[in-house]
Formats: structure tokens, C-alpha cells, sequence
């Protein structure tokens, strides 16, 4: 099968028709020296805005940003029912809405959050 070489400008002709000349200019056509000074002290004002607004701090080993509401709120990685420690993303959620980890979650409360949000423990 050849190639067309005029596929590329048949395909520029088209998009011009459809959505007008300025759909196939250049970026760059428009961009200058004055432009490019105009942007980088824009971009630099912003990251020194966003550097100053923002304090982070080393909570726990870890660094918390100070506006975070999890700075305040501390995860017991030992789950109550299972006893078993843990790291897991998945762990956190659960810890924090049930009060145990992923595994008991799915053994115990799923389907019967309403028992488990009364009070309901299973026996050690």
C-alpha cells in the first residue's frame, strides 16, 4: 500500500474548513522573547507563592503539609479485632471509618455495617 504525501496537508485542509485557520497555526508563531521573560517570572511567582503558603512539617517521621487534616489524626496500625499490624493503603480507609483492617472488613462488617456501627465485635 503507498504512502499518500499529501496526506498530512489534505488533512490540515480539512481541520481548517471545520474549525478555522487558528486550529493549525503553530504555537510557537505567536510566542516571542517578551512572551517567553513574561512566563518563566509568572511560573517563578507562582511556585514561590505556592512554596510560602504551604509549611510542612515532620510528623511521626513523615512530612505532613501543615494545612492537612490527617497532621491531627493518628492511625493505629495494630488492628483491634485481628490484632495484626500493617502498612496497607487499604488499612488506613478502614481503620478509619470501621476501626480494623481490610481482612476483617471483609470478614466481619461488609454486608452488616449497621450491626458493626452499633457496637458488634466478634469474640476473640
Amino acid at each position: 500500500m503507498k504512502k499518500d504525501p499529501n496526506r498530512l496537508i489534505k488533512i490540515e485542509k480539512a481541520v481548517s474548513e471545520k474549525y478555522g485557520d487558528e486550529a493549525i497555526v503553530n504555537p510557537k508563531s505567536g510566542w516571542d522573547k517578551n512572551k517567553e521573560k513574561k512566563y518563566l517570572k509568572d511560573l517563578k511567582s507562582f511556585y514561590n507563592r505556592r512554596r510560602s503558603k504551604s509549611k510542612k512539617e515532620i510528623v511521626e517521621g513523615f512530612l505532613i503539609d501543615d494545612k492537612s487534616s490527617c497532621k491531627n489524626r493518628k492511625i493505629d496500625r495494630k488492628c483491634p479485632v485481628c490484632e495484626e499490624y500493617s502498612f496497607s493503603v487499604y488499612d488506613n480507609v478502614y481503620m478509619i471509618k470501621f476501626s480494623c483492617c481490610f481482612g476483617c472488613y471483609i470478614k466481619y462488617v461488609e454486608d452488616r455495617e449497621l450491626r458493626w456501627i452499633s457496637g458488634w465485635r466478634p469474640e476473640k
